[in-house]
């Protein structure tokens, strides 16, 4: 359940109308205070006319009216010049980057601003009254709109400078590593020892763990879509419950299809349909990818930016150079971290759920395998590639890391070998992965002869 509420959260709190929404109520707050302040305090009216407003109702209601046309008439341009940038970063950077953009503060505080200026006129316009009623002009609120108005000519300003770096490319790609450094922090906060192994497969006590849950009862997926998050503490409390041990057959981030297995179920006895609602209930399945506890999502996105960059119709290389240098430099906090286990234990010790866990080789290739397939073409893509992985290598903790980058330096360079046409290319290309291996510390590591090591030796 907790798991849910914070992803409910998340979701309403980087959604676009949320922080507008809460400066319309803010607008609404304030025009009563004010009004009400109004009614209550009567100041000298020589402060007044040096100043605050001093009007009759009628030029009150003008301006009132002037401000809240003109509030009114700006948000609806600041609207359509953010769909224009969503429209722009869609096509450039791909769709799925208009989550960054919907998300940006800076536009939906601008936004929210002159909609909040709006509704405070229109509500301190119902308050003036005049004769045959008793007079009463909110000399206070007035003035309040007028300083407002003034601010919101800054705020246009604002918008205008925030809209125009938002979509520059480098800001872009600098802004989704600073979101990827969050969820590296977030989701791998401690730190790897030196020469310490990850260890993709399950324990060997794994199976004594799971002795006398003989039986296995699949829970399948009632409808198909993302898998978004997951309660783990959760299952390991149902699994408690029931003296069951649960394996996740999905991670955060994999698409579900509709009735395969989302989890199965090790136990004596088997679980009832109750049960079996609470275990699917606690994997939320939605039909996007969503970055809370899905560790490739930013590296994703970056990997689609450099693509697109990539591509005959845009034929961007220096974007695909910038993505990849941003990507090693993730590569190289990843390197640092410790990855969690895909075992979880209650309060006895006793195992109850094994998930599939994310590992350092499923993150090196989630980064560089399309890069390497669409830039085989390009020498400064195939170039840098093997530049970075230099530079990741340097800060490689163990033999699994090492592997990982050495298997990708391998594709690498065989894709520069039967790709590049220019000879001197590929020469280029079999100096930088010889400095590759350098820096990795020699070949004495691995047991088998590398591609790249066959290209070299070719020349």
């Amino acid at each position: 359940m907790k798991t849910r509420l914070l992803y409910f959260w998340e979701s309403v709190r980087t959604s676009f109308w949320f922080i507008p929404g809460l400066m319309a109520f803010g607008a609404i707050a304030v025009s009563f205070i004010m009004v009400a302040v109004d009614r209550r305090v009567h100041l000298d009216s020589s402060f007044l006319a040096g100043l605050m407003y001093v009007g009759g109702p009628e030029e009150t209601r003008a301006i009132l009216s002037t401000i809240a046309a003109s509030m009114i008439t700006v948000a609806g341009v600041t609207f359509s010049i953010t769909i224009v940038a969503l429209t722009l970063a869609s096509s450039q950077f791909g769709p799925r980057l208009l989550r960054n953009f919907m998300k940006d503060r800076g536009n939906q505080i601008v936004l929210g601003t002159f909609i909040a200026a709006f509704m405070y006129c229109l509500l301190v316009l119902r308050s003036v009254h005049s004769a045959p009623e008793p007079l009463f002009v909110p000399s206070l609120s007035v003035s309040f709109a007028i300083a407002l108005a003034l601010a919101n000519l800054g705020v246009l300003i604002f918008f205008i400078h925030h809209v125009s770096a938002s979509i520059q490319a480098d800001r872009v790609i600098a802004s989704v590593y600073a979101e990827l450094l969050e969820h590296i922090e977030r989701l791998f906060p401690e730190e790897l020892a030196e020469e310490i192994g990850e260890g993709e497969e399950e324990p060997a006590g794994l199976e004594a763990e799971e002795d006398g849950h003989h039986q296995a009862h699949h829970i399948p997926a009632s409808h198909g879509g993302y898998l978004q998050a997951v309660d783990r503490s959760g299952l390991v409390s149902i699994a408690r419950k029931n003296d069951f041990v649960i394996h996740l057959r999905y991670r955060p981030g994999e698409f579900v299809m509709v009735g395969s297995t989302l989890a199965t179920v090790r136990c004596t006895l088997r679980p009832d349909e109750s049960l079996s609602g609470q275990i699917a209930a606690s994997l939320i399945v939605g039909p996007q990818r969503l970055p809370e506890q899905d560790a490739e999502f930013a590296v994703h996105q970056l990997v689609e930016i450099a693509v697109r960059a990539l591509s005959p119709g845009i034929n961007d290389p220096y974007t695909a150079i910038s993505c990849t240098d941003w990507l090693g430099s993730a590569l190289c906090h990843f390197a640092g971290k410790s990855f969690p286990s895909a075992q979880h234990h209650d309060e006895d010790g006793k195992l109850r759920v094994v998930d599939r866990p994310v590992t350092f080789l499923g993150i090196t290739n989630a980064a560089f395998d399309q890069i390497r397939q669409y830039g085989r073409s390009s020498a400064a893509v195939t170039i840098r590639l093997l530049e970075t992985l230099a530079k990741i290598a340097v800060h490689t903790r163990n033999s699994e890391q090492r592997q990982a980058i050495l298997r990708q330096a391998d594709m690498v360079a065989k894709a520069g070998e039967e790709s590049l046409p220019d000879a001197n290319d590929r020469l280029d290309v079999q100096e930088r992965y010889r400095a590759f291996l350098e820096a990795l510390g020699g070949t004495a590591l691995f047991t088998e002869p590398s591609v790249g090591q066959t290209l070299s030796r070719k020349t």
